[in-house]
């Protein structure tokens, strides 16, 4: 297409702006056309001779081109270009103080800043700032970005203008190249346009706006080039919500660039950008330091307000905030004003400044460049709520990149996973690979995941192992044995035994002391074995299952005589630091354990370094050559870690290290009776620190050295307790999965359905934020409105609230209150089943309450009474309102009847609610336990009711558990005290359960719909599997809640079927109620719980909340063993 005639050019930009617009198009369409590119560049340069630059012909033609000198930015000397050659419309941003002061900060910094590199200009407007730095900077490639449609065909239009002379011929630099080969222009909101071509860029510069519009609704148009001028025009002035926290000073969309920016810049890239001092120079700075940059002032000025910008909402802001911007009057005065005033002095005609300043910022953590951009895709991907709590701040180096990391790791797993998979409970197997690899890298000591079981706390791994051996008497350093149980630390089991001696022992523990001070710490420690107080026990006061606790220096030499006088059967000792460094003190250890026959459990908590260059361990020097001997153990507790201190300090996780297969399964199977499971996001942090030291550290090409065995011949050692090996065997626990085998988990109170957003945004924004407030983390006000409203339970000032990691930790230590008192243990045949291997495993005297098919398994008042009536000092676990396993509900009504025979006997009621909260008709009544027991008067005062409670089902938390206890009667919380060593909630879980609470108070829809979700979800997989079960001859319970229901397999019972052996080959065996859940694991994979679980006679219960593939594949594995039986 020719073009017109000047005449006719002009003639149409004369009617508006749109038709000024469409005829500058034309011309754009034949600079792009090399062919006619020369012809229009001069028909350009005609018409800015003909009409000028003044203010009149912008009216009269709706746009002009004008010079832009850029010598007056310049330093003296400078040899490039003078001027710029610019054309400008009125939809567009105008260049004025504001975009002058941004170039003349970016000139602040060293030629080199944009010198080849790949650089984006973040609303470019007309493009002059984006081709100003191509000219006087030779980058490699320059992008102009503008969500406005028209100022790019501007800017591409201003382009041209440059990079060809009046006489359209090309303007080459010193690099023979023209703008033409540096420059593009794309529409773009923010960095759109690079996240969408993989775009990687080393500088973004951005001059955006930074006002809230008045008229919010107005942002929310299409923007196209057709849209109104004034539309167009505004996108320049002011900015919409962008969901940040910055939004309430104007500052989302910067907030939003960085954030974008993030992502694509590469690492050592900066970021410069143009800021008002409105929100105050902190506000601005916070904006950057809290996304982890170092930020630079790099020039300040002050500019007069653009008049035509609206700071109404400025106003509104100040009066819903305590926060007040800054504004000047006029350009001289030096006493800021709030937005209030200057809006108020701006309508009066006086005319108002503020701060202008330019901004550099570099992310602080260069190398971690990935780890940042991992958190803020992470963000983006629909939890940008959390971004508002972010902080990336770092003073110390060491703690960024050891948060930063973590963060990372903990975005990823949230993003992808859709839930928290099935671990076993010696440990992730991920988190116990890693323990081995870094002793593998770093010691050379040849471990394997099979030689390691995680635990809670190294407290938890040391009274566990005392549990697992039941020892007659046990040494354990004295820096150890704070948090064990008081009567171990009490007992006198071995009075008279030994106490000849006393002097003998005395006079060897100090005979090497040469001062004072230490032979009177030799002395006292000494004494101390003997001069303790008796404590008088509940019951018969029999001893025989007593375990006796002596405390011990942890001097190694004063421990090896105290081992050979008294001859423990197990030792547990940690080493001083100046004994740590060799493997002699060790040495001498495990030869004396060894004679006497001990157990060894050595603590290398205070000499373990998570570190790339660690010290000297002479233990696992030791280790590195020498297989560890089957009576020792290794202990090591992760937690106030010298590289630790300043990152989550009491995130806390243990591992025991054992050799010998018979000790890691013995460890491994106690550890689930006890605890259950170690904390999965604990084992997540530290298994990320191990990960990022063995990809600090280069693999060790050569082949480990080969090890020795033990030579020495062992006397007898004290195996395993008798009573712990009977419960671990009868225990239906966990199936591990082997290799080469899949394993659908229907026996585990897990829930695997979908985490929803804003359970995963809690979890994430308790890790990301910085110096959380003790009411941040207060969680009893929470717990006390939940109690209330869901089960109605009464609350007074003498209340405790008592919290751990899981329910079962609290139920633990009930068990041993119960135990202390002389209690027993009263369980309803339909129970949970891992509670009564717990309490069988501590020792407690357990009575099984029967229970009939008529009422749905369900207590009674008969079953009740007739218990009753046997038992001395009762202690009744009930679950409720949802009973697991039945997946039946105690009434209102029911549990009423329940409590007032209780009351008539006396018994201590402890309600498990931990399964309740998804009860699949939502008309099923509530408890009020207030209105209940405020009519129940026992004569008998050791009545009370205490709820136990976990809310990773009904805050679908998945496996981040949190458990809850509340007791209202002085005497228990007293002895509930006197058994140290609960393993306590992280500060993070339970920010994040005071996050779902506040939104489960506030009915929030995002917790409320997912919840709601789940509960149709399982009610409809109830149906499902019911219908399954019947049509494969089980007997079923149709459950009413929760996750579970139970079946009895009527019409398999004393069939023959052929099963897989591990060891053999295939063998015939008859179904019965004891092997019918290993022959269907065996044949198919599924895995469910029997009779002996339940505690109901042939009853097996499925858990349903699975993956949705995992369930179709359980009801076809139901389907599939029906079919083998057949056969």
């Amino acid at each position: 297409m020719a073009l017109v005639s000047m005449d006719d050019f002009l003639k149409k930009c004369e009617e508006s702006g749109d038709a000024a617009y469409g005829a500058l198009r034309s011309v754009l369409e034949r600079l792009e056309d090399p062919k006619t590119r020369k012809e229009a560049r001069i028909f350009l340069n005609d018409v800015q001779i003909r009409i000028g630059d003044s203010d009149q012909s912008f009216q009269q033609y709706h746009f002009r081109i004008q010079d832009i000198y850029l010598d007056q930015f310049q330093a003296v000397g400078y040899q490039g270009r003078k001027k710029l050659t610019t054309m400008v419309i009125p939809s567009i941003f105008i260049p004025e103080d504001w975009s002058f002061t941004f170039y003349e900060g970016l000139n602040r910094h060293p030629d080199s800043i944009f010198k080849d590199k790949t650089v984006a200009e973040l609303g470019c407007g007309n493009g002059w700032i984006t081709i100003a730095i191509a000219e006087k900077w030779l980058p490699s490639k320059v992008y102009g970005f503008d969500i406005n449609p028209r100022a790019i065909k501007t800017s591409w239009i201003n382009l041209y203008l440059n990079a060809l002379d009046s006489e359209g011929e090309p303007v080459y630099d010193v690099e023979k190249k023209t703008l033409l080969d540096r420059v593009e222009f794309h529409e773009s909101d923010l960095l759109g346009y690079c996240r969408d071509h993989d775009i990687q860029l080393e500088r973004i510069v951005g001059c955006i706006p930074q006002i809230l519009n008045p008229n919010p609704d107005a942002m929310s148009k299409m923007i196209t080039e057709n849209a109104s001028e004034e539309f167009l025009h505004s996108l320049s002035n002011y900015c919409a919500l962008q969901g940040f926290v910055e939004d309430q000073f104007g500052l989302g969309l910067i907030a939003r660039a960085v954030e974008e920016g993030i992502t694509v810049i590469k690492p050592m890239g900066i970021m410069i950008f143009n800021m008002g001092g409105r929100p105050g120079q902190a506000v601005c700075e916070r904006l950057f330091e809290r996304r982890g940059f170092n930020v630079t002032k790099l020039w300040q000025t002050k500019v007069l307000q653009a008049a035509d910008t609206d700071i109404s909402a400025l106003v509104e802001i100040e009066k819903n905030s305590p926060h007040r911007f800054e504004f000047f009057m006029g350009l001289s005065g030096d006493q800021p004003i709030c937005a209030r005033t200057a809006w108020a002095y701006g309508k009066a005609g006086g005319r108002i400044s503020h701060a202008l300043s330019v901004y550099s910022c570099q992310l602080r953590q260069p190398n971690q460049v990935g780890t940042v951009k991992a958190i803020f895709d992470f963000l983006r991907s629909g939890f940008n709520e959390v971004s508002s709590s972010l902080d990336l701040h770092f003073e110390n180096g060491s703690v960024a990149d050891e948060k930063l990391s973590f963060l990372a790791y903990l975005a990823s797993v949230l993003k992808e996973s859709s839930y928290f998979p099935f671990e076993p409970p010696a440990g992730s197997k991920r988190f116990r690979d890693l323990i081995a690899g870094f002793m593998k890298t770093y010691h050379h000591v040849p471990l394997d995941a099979d030689n390691v079981v995680v635990y809670p706390s190294r407290s938890v791994a040391i009274e566990n192992a005392l549990r697992l051996f039941s020892p007659r008497l046990a040494i354990v350093d004295e820096h150890l044995t704070r948090h064990l149980p008081r009567q171990w630390l009490t007992s006198l089991a071995i009075e008279g035994r030994n106490v000849c001696k006393m002097s003998e022992i005395l006079l060897s523990s100090v005979h090497h002391v040469t001062s004072l001070s230490l032979f009177c710490f030799a002395a006292l420690s000494a004494l101390r074995l003997f001069y303790v107080p008796s404590l008088v026990l509940g019951g018969d006061g029999s001893s025989e299952d007593t375990i006796t606790v002596i405390e011990a220096p942890r001097q190694s030499d004063l421990m090896i005589e105290l081992i050979k006088k008294l001859k423990p059967q197990v030792v547990i000792t940690g080493m001083a630091q100046f004994e740590a460094i060799t493997s002699s003190a060790f040495v001498h250890l495990l030869d004396v354990t060894r004679e006497v026959g001990s157990r060894l459990f050595l603590d290398i908590s205070d000499n373990f370094e998570l570190s790339s260059l660690p010290g000297s361990n002479g233990v696992l020097k030791y280790l590195a050559g020498t297989i560890l001997p089957s009576h020792a153990a290794i202990v090591c507790g992760l937690v106030k870690n010298q590289t630790l201190s300043q990152v989550y300090s009491d995130l806390e996780v243990a591992f025991v290290i054992s050799e010998d297969e018979s000790i890691f399964k013995a460890l491994s199977k106690s550890m689930e009776v006890v605890e259950g499971h170690t904390a999965l996001i604990s084992q997540y942090y530290y298994g990320c620190l191990f990960h990022e030291l063995l990809s600090f550290q280069l693999a060790d090409r050569h082949a480990p050295p080969e090890r020795e065995c033990e030579k020495a011949k062992s006397p007898q050692m004290i195996g395993f307790a008798n009573s712990a090996i009977s419960v671990l065997n009868e225990a239906e626990l966990s199936i591990n999965k082997t290799e080469n085998t899949s394993l659908i988990h229907m026996d585990v109170d897990q829930s695997f359905l979908p985490m929803p957003s804003c359970v995963k945004a809690a979890i994430f924004e308790s890790f990301a934020r910085q110096n959380m407030t003790e009411s941040e983390i207060d969680i009893t006000p929470s717990i006390k409105h939940f109690i209330k409203t869901k089960y109605g339970f009464p609350i007074d000032g003498c209340t405790e609230y008592i919290y751990a990691d899981c329910s079962h930790t609290l139920f633990n230590k009930l068990v041993q209150c119960c135990i202390q008192e002389g209690g027993t243990w009263c369980f309803p045949a339909g129970s949970n089943g891992n509670y009564v291997s717990a309490a069988k495993f501590l020792k407690a005297d357990i009575v099984n309450i029967p229970t009939k098919f008529e009422s749905g398994f369900k207590l009674t008042e008969k079953d009740l009474c007739e218990i009753l009536e046997k038992v001395k000092k009762p202690w009744i676990w009930i679950s409720g309102p949802t009973i697991n396993p039945t997946g039946l509900i105690y009434t209102c009504k029911e549990i009423e009847t329940i409590l007032t025979v209780c009351a008539k006997f006396g018994a201590r009621v402890v309600i498990d609610t931990s399964f309740s909260g998804l009860e699949y008709d939502s008309s099923w009544g509530n408890w009020d336990l207030a209105g209940i027991l405020s009519k129940l008067k026992s004569s008998n005062p050791s009545f009370c009711v205490s709820l136990l409670g976990g809310l990773s089902l009904s805050m679908l938390t998945g496996a981040l558990k949190f458990g809850f206890l509340v007791l209202n009667t002085a005497v228990l919380v007293d002895a509930f005290y006197s058994f140290p060593g609960l393993s306590k909630p992280h500060g993070t879980v339970k920010y994040t359960v005071k996050r779902l609470l506040g939104l489960n108070e506030r009915k929030d829809g995002s917790l409320l719909d997912s919840v709601t979700e789940h509960t149709q979800i399982l009610a409809k997989r109830s149906k499902q599997l019911s219908q399954t079960l019947k049509n494969c001859g089980w007997e079923v319970i149709e459950s009413q809640a929760g996750l579970s229901l139970v079946a009895k397999p009527s019409s398999y019972l004393n069939k023959l079927v052929k099963i897989d052996s591990a060891n053999s080959s295939a063998s015939e065996v008859k179904l019965v109620d004891s092997n019918i859940r290993e022959a269907i694991a065996r044949t198919t994979g599924l895995c469910i719980n029997s009779g002996s679980w339940t505690g109901i006679p042939g009853y097996c219960r499925f858990t349903i909340a699975l993956e949705d593939k995992e369930f179709e594949h359980a009801l076809k594995c139901v389907e599939k063993f029906k079919d083998i039986v057949g056969k």
